[in-house]
């Protein structure tokens, strides 16, 4: 069973961090491109970070650069996404997803994905 799931979301002040856990189950880590998702209220979902484990390639919004890492740990299937300087904007439902043989400045400015995590919310308050 393929299964993406999340962890690590939460209700956080501006300027504060978090990370989110996404762990893996089911298909082949590396042969997949992993992404952090978000959709805000009223917004089209945006591509936040990509990362492609076998080769290190990775992508970010620009509206997260400098403030957001992505990373992956193949030992546990995991993805991690380590929010800091979180503004009120960062308020989303963020999902972690998974593309086949993705190349992460495309498929992080993308519309789809083979798998979808159920979403993990994170709100971030004044």
């Amino acid at each position: 069973e393929v299964r993406l799931v999340e962890s690590g979301g939460g209700l956080v002040q501006v300027g504060g961090s978090l990370r989110l856990s996404c762990a893996s189950s089911g298909f082949d880590f590396d042969d997949y491109a992993f992404g952090w998702f978000r959709r805000a209220p009223g917004k089209e979902r945006e591509g936040v970070s990509c990362i492609r484990n076998t080769d290190g390639i990775i992508h970010y919004a620009n509206s997260v650069k400098g403030r957001f890492t992505i990373t992956s740990d193949n030992a546990t299937n995991t993805v991690y996404l380590q929010m800091n300087d979180l503004k009120p904007e960062d308020t989303a439902v963020y999902y972690c997803a998974a593309e086949w043989r993705g190349f992460p400045p495309y498929y992080c400015r993308g519309p789809r994905s083979d798998y979808w995590g159920q979403g993990i919310q994170v709100t971030v308050s004044s």
